[in-house]
């Protein structure tokens, strides 16, 4: 029996068994009723099983290490890939961001999908024909530099740190939810499941687990949105169908922007931004004055030995009160921020770039169009993905790794958009307009999760919930979808499994990634050409847990919006990488001088660009650039590829011909 049948097989198997898990875990809940031992079930056995095949596939030999020994089959590598790819961005955040945002949050989509195509055409097969071990390894032999080498790996470790981070604060959301810890321990309860999965067999393990994370994480997103089609009259395949819930999500929403309730929440909250511009512009004199009024009143209450809750709410109060003047301009300027968004008018989910006139308009349609570009390069430019397509026997079996792949990120990106228009309808029809003492049960459990998902506020003081009064973090929505929907809590169940596998598996591929760059790159082609393939294996193995520790530290000081994060990692990998590897391909005249200048000069140009002007830099530095052409910061790729480009091409040409030698690699590489 052949290999490829062999592992067809096996998970064969191992689906039929998982499937089984589900359907006893339903007649359990039934006959015991819903509780937190679910979470606990799916969220460990599955762990458990990601450790066993961890485990059965440890190794320590370089090629098995490094690049799974270039053995696997195209459709389990398109699979792997598919689960490497699709991280907590995917599974938790795309569905979100369609719900808040609608057909801005298609940008996600397309972006993300298309970028395969520069991934199939550009790089994947000419990196598997140079058979190198990672994407500095590549560059390094391309350019015959040890500068360009190390260039890489900082970009490397940077743009897949920032993606880790991301999935690892994932992974304090859904285990503070679903099993009930504290999100900072959830975020080590994350840790050890990620180490289980690569720490022992390296890219050989995760390979295989991250197939068996695929399995899980793709039934967790098709049974719960073709349920919820069910129940909603959308059929069992709302993809085809979920139309006509748009269509009535649309009068729901035309209804509430004529809603005189709706309409006067809108108004509290302008003024409450209005209310905060004034504290911002009365600094540092309003600073200082609201203090000093929170300690008059707190000592005014002890003098007349008030009531003991009085004194602890003032303490409270004082406590939470900004420590000093910058820090309360920092808050206090994200205060009023969300507050002019929680003041824009409703806007239907079909209405591309909603805006009262065209300059703003032009602006949004703009980003959505630059987002869309760097999500398409960056996924053709991201260290762990394109590590994936080595793993294949094949230059051939790499090509068909990337059709593989495309396909099995589609049967989750079809599915995201049905499942936010269906969530949202739940929503409009259900929570809106109903009494704040018969609030539906989702909404009182996600209101204890840490770090805040979800506010709602009655500030039109009816007794009513209205659409402006719901503030949800997006991030929720896929975790939170059964609860919404009414569905039995095992559905629940599997659905924190299938982000769980999500988070892991891009999480793995990220920390391997990194610490292949440091082990291999590094230190054997820098510091020692002598060391054994098992001192590079160790090597690795304590860079990878040193590495994972860092980055579990850095995810607790919650940084930001998954979304973001990720999406900030795109635009720093296609910044430095993207323009350094297509020309290293397609243009002989690239220099290493060239490739040094190019991925120098997108960096820096990203990296100042994000950090002058996303809020959590600028809370920090104290310092707010200006938007150039008003370019969100998620999109800083837009101007850091073009440099990059731009100063690569000028210094090869400027800095004398390439060798032989590279005329020479390149047409090797060109070579079918």
């Amino acid at each position: 029996m052949s290999f490829t049948r062999r592992m067809l097989r096996y998970y064969v198997y191992y689906t039929a068994g998982f499937l089984s898990f589900v359907l006893m875990m339903g007649l359990l809940e039934r006959v015991n009723g819903p509780g937190v031992w679910i979470g606990y079930a799916f969220l460990f056995v599955t762990i458990a099983v990601y450790a066993v095949i961890g485990l059965i596939s440890r190794t320590s030999d370089a090629a098995e290490y490094y690049v799974a020994g270039r053995r696997v089959p195209p459709v389990f590598n398109g699979m792997a890939c598919a689960a490497d790819w699709m991280s907590a961005a995917s599974f938790m955040g795309l569905a979100g961001s369609l719900y808040v945002s609608g057909y801005d949050g298609l940008a996600y989509v397309m972006g993300w999908t298309g970028g395969y195509c520069l991934v199939a055409f550009l790089l994947a097969p000419y990196l598997r024909k140079m058979g190198r071990y990672t994407v500095p390894d590549f560059l390094g032999t391309r350019y015959d530099s040890n500068v360009v080498r190390a260039l890489g790996v900082f970009s490397t470790i940077l743009c897949s740190f920032v993606y880790l981070v991301a999935q690892i604060q994932g992974v304090g959301l859904i285990a503070s939810r679903f099993i009930g810890v504290e999100f900072t321990i959830g975020i080590f309860f994350g840790l050890a499941g990620i180490l289980v999965c690569s720490f022992l067999g390296g890219m050989r393990a995760v390979t295989w687990t991250q197939v068996a994370q695929y399995i899980i994480m793709i039934t967790a997103f098709l049974v719960p949105t073709a349920m919820i089609g069910h129940q909603t009259g959308n059929g069992w395949f709302p993809q085809f169908s979920y139309g006509t819930a748009l269509a009535k999500v649309e009068a729901l929403e035309r209804e509430i922007q004529q809603s005189v309730p709706e309409r006067e929440v809108r108004d509290y909250y302008r003024e409450q931004a209005e209310q905060m511009q004034r504290r911002l512009d009365g600094l540092p004199d309003s600073f200082y004055s609201e203090r000093t009024e929170l300690e008059r009143q707190l000592l005014d209450t002890k003098r007349r030995n008030g009531p003991l809750r009085d004194v602890k709410v003032l303490e409270a109060k004082l406590d939470a009160f900004p420590r000093d003047v910058g820090d309360a301009q920092n808050r206090w300027l994200e205060m009023r921020n969300q507050y002019v968004e929680r003041s824009a008018p409703q806007h239907a989910m079909t209405e591309p770039f909603p805006a009262h006139d065209d300059t703003t308009r032009s602006a949004q349609r703009l980003n959505f169009l630059l987002l869309m570009a760097c999500l398409m390069i960056g996924t053709a430019s991201l260290p762990h993905i394109l590590t994936r397509y080595g793993t294949t026997a094949t230059v051939q079996g790499a090509r068909s790794s990337v059709g593989w792949t495309l396909f099995f990120v589609a049967l989750l990106y079809v599915s995201a958009p049905a499942l936010a228009v269906m969530l949202k309808y739940d929503v409009l029809l259900h929570l809106v307009g109903a009494r704040y003492e018969n609030l539906p049960g989702w909404v009182t459990q996600w209101r204890h999760a840490t770090p805040v998902q979800i506010d709602i506020s009655d500030v039109y003081r009816d007794g009513v919930v209205q659409w402006g009064e719901i503030w949800m973090q997006p991030d929720m929505l896929v975790l939170a979808g059964p609860e919404i929907a009414g569905l039995p809590y095992v559905i629940s169940g599997l659905v924190a499994a299938g982000a769980l596998a999500a988070v892991l598996s891009t999480a793995d591929g990220l920390l391997l990634t990194i610490a292949n760059a440091l082990s291999h790159d590094v230190y054997f082609h820098m510091v020692d050409r002598n060391a054994s393939s098992q001192k590079r294996v160790t090597t690795s193995k304590i860079l990878l847990l040193c590495v994972a520790m860092f980055a579990s530290y850095v995810t607790s000081l919650n940084l930001g919006n998954i979304l973001f994060l990720v999406g900030a990692a795109f635009s720093l990998a296609a910044s430095c990488l993207f323009p350094a590897l297509v020309l290293g391909v397609f243009w002989k005249r690239t220099t290493r001088l060239g490739a040094t200048a190019g991925m120098v000069s997108g960096l820096l140009v990203c990296v100042y660009y994000i950090v002058t002007t996303y809020p959590f830099f600028t809370r920090l530095t104290g310092y707010v650039g200006a938007r150039w052409w008003g370019v969100d910061p998620i999109s800083a790729g837009a101007f850091g590829v073009p440099v990059g480009f731009a100063v690569a091409i000028v210094f090869s040409l400027l800095g004398g011909h390439p060798s032989e030698r590279d005329r020479h690699l390149v047409d090797h590489l060109r070579r079918p």
